[in-house]
């Protein structure tokens, strides 16, 4: 808050202050302390036909690049992984550098992988995609030179705990939604979404007052008292922001 009321400065007159403004303090003092953790939103199923089964590995994880007393953490890896649904595409449009058939990306500290097989169901949904993995390529291996443009957070399907993840966002869709007309009008219809989120093991031990970081995704923090938590004893994270300002880009679109 301290940062926000200095980036606004003070003034003589009544103004009003975009809330981007606000948001933008809060990524950079969360960025510098919360911790990194891997969790899948929308998951998809991933099988690497080429890695034993029944095989898992420890992988290093990061648990804050900004940080670095902050040191390390294993995460296990195996056969059948989670990735988000946005990150894979049939048919992706110029500059897609995330997974498509027979394209490559990296799964953040583990390997390379290609994508030979999409799987659907009898609608026709995507529900599992076969993949290769370059086992040469693992990340911080002596030949985990090659580069490739995507880069996917994961979470091992063996080992992933469930979690309720509520995703909150802004109430309304204009910056003055009293400035013409009734307030109600300008309401976010997805102002909260509420999904079964993929997480790894280590976020069993979150702990209230601690800020984290899913990868790729957001900041979120561990909600101990709503009572969904309590009785079904599921983990529950509560959205703070997100890591990018998404409203500029849709303001930029219109």
């Amino acid at each position: 808050m301290r940062a926000f009321a200095c980036n606004i400065g003070i003034t003589k007159y009544n103004g009003l202050t975009d809330v981007a403004v606000l948001e933008h303090a809060i990524r950079e003092d969360l960025n510098t302390h919360a911790l990194r953790r891997l969790a899948v939103l929308r998951p998809l199923k991933v099988v690497l036909t080429n890695y034993p089964e029944g095989q898992t590995e420890e992988l290093d994880a990061v648990n804050n690049p900004e940080d670095p007393k902050a040191g390390t953490r294993k995460v296990p890896f195996s056969r059948e992984l989670y990735i988000e649904q946005d990150d894979f595409m049939e048919n992706p449009p110029p500059k897609y550098f995330r997974l498509r058939p027979g394209g490559e990306a990296r799964l953040k500290y583990a390997y390379i992988i290609r994508c030979d097989e999409v799987v659907k169901d009898a609608s026709g949904k995507i529900v599992e995609l076969r993949c290769t993995a370059d086992l040469d390529s693992k990340s911080g291996g002596a030949n985990a030179g090659r580069k490739v443009k995507g880069t996917l957070h994961w979470v091992s399907a063996a080992h992933a705990i469930d979690a309720e993840v509520r995703l909150y966002d802004r109430l309304f869709t204009v910056p003055e939604p009293d400035a013409a007309g009734e307030f109600k009008q300008h309401l976010n219809p997805r102002s909260l979404e509420v999904v079964t989120a993929k997480c790894e093991p280590s976020l069993k031990e979150a702990k209230a007052g601690l800020r984290y970081q899913f990868e790729r995704l957001g900041y979120f923090c561990l909600d101990c008292g709503h009572p969904p938590s309590t009785l079904s004893q599921q983990l529950t994270f509560n959205r703070t922001i997100t890591l990018r300002d998404t409203w500029a880009k849709e303001a930029e679109k219109k």
